[in-house]
This record gives structure tokens, sequence and C-alpha cells, in this order.
């Protein structure tokens, strides 16, 4: 039977590598999550404006997106991912510590930006080890697992249940502390129980066709439509994330248990939606799952703005809409590594996420914020739908990656 280095069964260790890097991914945005969940207790104790947060949390995307690119290019080209992966487990969750000290919005503003650099190659980084420790059967499935099961239900679900129930409780600062302790223990565990990948033996000093930079990445029209999807759907979810809760507890006036309880079923459709896109564009093709989904998204912010009824069927309704997350593994992660292939996909995934970071995630919450503080936080949300529209519109334009459906299509053809 094949067995890697550990001296497992090949699934089994594919098993192993899946629930450690998804449980590594799920704490890293739970990490980068815990500002938008305990924002309300921030806002307060600190005196932060709209635009403020808007502006901590996008400091965090801007070195999100720069990290993604420069560590991730640097992976491929050393042919190394382990090592990135520990260190960035270990500087995200002492920047956690850090959020927990802050006393002022600059020092916040500092500990999220240092945050951002680590977190930033984490998922491109952790997305290729999968691909590598995956059968070729499951690739795309593995990515939406990794990235969308254990993500949303770590990184949204648990945390907005949790974080907000410690704030509540103690203070903010303490879920912060908290919140770095899952991290240490899973670099640990990677340490000891993760290879580091081989890479085949003819791609070792194999020159990459286009090189790295971002010109000759941006020139393959995929690459190109996936990063502009990414500026759409990560400006409209980065934003929603930070301003739905700020609308549950404001316009709408819920309390702080039941919004929390919202968001926290909002945390697990992401997971869903991760199992229904991964098997459709696995029988169907990447297309048509991802511009479907892309437009399930307008959903959430509609329901929150028109929606009168309920609570629990809006959170019903978000719960639909928020299954579009389960198209983020497909145009950040299976289309790049599907048009570029292996030697490249650290580089083309980390391309992706920083068009994505740098524009959408680093621009959309500060001016939301500021036409939130100026007209109201009606005005956040009708960004956010109006950019999960535009990503629907521009998906339309993305060329079939899957290999079987490409096959089936030359076949037809010929």
């Amino acid at each position: 039977m094949d067995t890697k280095k550990g001296g497992l069964p090949y699934g089994a260790y594919e098993l192993r590598v899946l629930v450690l890097l998804g449980l590594a991914w799920g704490f890293a945005y739970f990490d980068r999550m815990a500002l938008t969940f305990l924002a309300p207790f921030v806002q307060e104790d600190l005196g932060l404006s709209n635009e403020q947060v808007g502006w901590a949390n996008s400091g965090l995307s801007l070195t999100w997106a720069i990290g993604a690119y420069v560590i991730g290019r640097w992976s491929d080209l050393i042919g190394k991912r382990k090592p990135f992966l520990i260190g960035a487990l270990i500087l995200f969750s002492a920047c956690s510590v850090l959020s927990g000290f802050a006393w002022s919005f600059e020092t916040l503003l500092a500990s999220r930006v240092i945050m951002g650099v680590a977190e930033g190659p984490f998922l491109p980084i952790c997305l290729a080890i999968m691909a590598a420790a995956s059968g070729p059967t499951r690739q795309a499935l593995n990515a939406g697992i990794l990235q969308n099961v254990f993500g949303p239900i770590v990184g949204t679900a648990l945390a907005s249940y949790t974080l907000v129930r410690i704030a509540a409780a103690y203070d903010w600062h303490w879920a912060f502390f908290i919140a770095a302790i899952p991290g240490v223990i899973l670099a640990f565990l990677i340490w000891r129980f993760v290879d580091e990948p081989e890479r085949p033996a003819d791609e070792v000093h194999e020159k990459p066709a286009g090189g790295f930079l971002p010109i000759g990445m941006l020139a393959q029209r995929n690459i190109l439509i996936c990063s502009l999807v990414s500026i759409c759907a990560v400006g409209s979810i980065v934003v929603g994330s930070i301003f739905m809760p700020l609308y549950l507890d404001g316009p709408r006036g819920y309390d702080d248990l039941v919004w929390s309880n919202v968001m926290t079923v909002v945390g697990f459709c992401p997971a869903v939606g991760a199992i229904v896109v991964a098997m459709m564009s696995d029988k169907i093709g990447r297309k048509t799952p991802l511009v479907l989904f892309l437009f399930m998204m307008m959903l959430a912010p509609a329901a929150l703005l028109w929606f009168n009824g309920p609570v629990v069927l809006l959170a019903g309704l978000m719960f639909v809409s928020w299954m579009g997350l389960g198209t983020f593994p497909l145009f950040m992660g299976v289309i790049p590594t599907e048009t570029v292939g292996r030697l490249q996909a650290a580089t083309a995934m980390g391309l992706v996420v920083m068009v994505g970071e740098l524009i959408g995630g680093v621009f959309g919450p500060p001016i939301a914020g500021r036409l939130a503080d100026s007209y109201g936080l009606d005005v956040a949300l009708y960004i956010q739908l109006g950019l999960a529209g535009l990503g629907g519109i521009i998906a339309l334009f993305v060329v079939e990656t899957n290999p079987a459906i490409v096959a089936k299509r030359q076949a037809a053809i010929a």
C-alpha cells in the first residue's frame, strides 16, 4: 500500500493533514474575526467611530494581501511549506495577545497590521500542502472542506459564540488573550505530525512559464478573472462581517446574545456551501456553481435591509446567502491551481488573495465605515450587496478548468 513519510496509509495521512490544517486555518480565521465580533465592546470601550473600526480591519487586510503574495512566492521559490506555516501560527497567536493589550485605536491598528503579515500567506500555503497530500479525485473537496468547513465553523460560529460570551462575562481583553491559545497548540501538532511535501523530481529544477511576477500571472485570463472576483467577494464578505453585527446590534436592536446566536448560525452555512459547491464543481464544472453561489451572497444584506419577519427566518435567509462563501476555495485555490499547475500554486493563490484583500479588503471597510458614519449603517449593507452581484457577473468570464469536464468537451469537439 502506498504510504506517506509518517508510515500511514495514504488515505489516513490525507485525513490527518486535512484535520490539522483545517483546524489551523479555522483558528487563524478565528483570530482574524475576533475583532469583528468584539467590535461592539471594543468600539464602546475605546470610543471608536465606524470608520476607525473599518480601518482596524482594513489594516489587517493590507498586510494580509502583501504577505499572501510575497511569502507565498517565497515558499514556491525555495520549495518549502511547513516552516512558513508554523511561523505564521506562532506570530498571529502573539498578535492576538497584543490586540488584547490595545488601549487606543493606534495600538489596536498596529496589532492587526502585524497579524495580517502572518495570516496572509497562511491559506495559500495550507492549500498547497493539502493539494500535495490529496488524492486526484479529492482536490476540490479537500480544498473546500479545509477553507470553508473548518474556517467558518471555527472562525465564525465558534468565534461568535465564545468570544461574545467571554467579553460579556469578563471583558473583551480576555477574549483576545484566550483566542491566542489554539494557534500555539496547533503549531506544535503540525510540526510533529505533518510532513514537508515532496516536490516531484521533474519539477524541482523546472523554471515556471511566465515566472512568478504578478504581471506574468495576471496575463493569464483565469488568474485575472479570479483576482477581479476576489476583489468583489472579499470586499463583500469583509464589509458584511464587520457591519452585520453592528447592524444587528444597532438598527435591528437585538441584544448581544441574540445577534451572537444569529452570527453563530451564519457561521455554519459556509461549511454546507463548501461541500455543495465542491461536489457540484467536481460533477458539472467549476464555473456554474461559482457564478450561482456568488449571486446568492446578495441575499444576506438584502434580508437585513428589507426583511421584517421573525429573527429565526432572518437567520435562515442569512444562512442560505452565506453558503456563497463556498465559492472561495474555487476562485482562490482550485481554479488558479488548475490553471498554472502545482509548481506555481502558492504564488497564483497568493496573488488572487493579495489582489482581493488589497483592494476589496483594504478599501471596502473604511469607505463603508465613513459612509455609515455620514448616512447610516444601511449604506454599508448596500455596498456588501453590490459587490456580491458584481462578483457574480465577472465570474461569467471564467474559463472552465475541471480536468474531467475539459476532457469531455475536447473529446466532443474532436
